[in-house]
């Protein structure tokens, strides 16, 4: 599901430029608002619709999965630490999903360098390293 911007809801703040890792979403010249250069290379990862401070961004949901007449909106609500979907399908039913943003405390997971360095016999497991008990 590749994303689309509403032009008069973007205001440019370029966001979604920063976050996209296929680097697709660009900042017209002109009008200064944001745009995808190349929707069929989207990852759907979904990463610039939940940069966006202003909802500009929406998707567009596959034939299969939400034929015409459909809607998919995605709102990023900051204050409450979550990312909503809503899907309208022709019929007028709705679904709603709701998905935290983070599912552990800001700072609560550690970084590479606090942790021992992995003895060679480690390396012959099939855990990861560091990996949780």
């Amino acid at each position: 599901m590749p994303t689309f911007v509403y032009m008069t809801r973007c205001d440019g703040c370029g966001h979604c430029v920063d976050m996209c890792p296929s680097g697709i979403m660009h900042i017209d010249k002109t009008y200064r608002r944001a745009y995808n250069i190349e929707p069929n290379m989207c990852w759907e990862c979904y990463s610039c619709v939940k940069a966006c401070p202003q909802n500009a961004i929406d998707v567009r949901g596959y034939a299969d999965f939400a034929p015409l007449g459909h809607s998919v909106r995605v709102l990023r609500e900051e204050a409450k630490g979550t990312v909503s979907w809503r899907l309208k399908f022709r019929d007028g039913r709705e679904k709603n999903f709701v998905s935290p943003v983070r599912t552990t405390p800001w700072g609560s997971i550690k970084g590479p360098a606090e942790y021992d360095a992995p003895r060679p016999e480690d390396f012959a497991k099939q855990e990861l390293a560091h990996e949780p008990e």
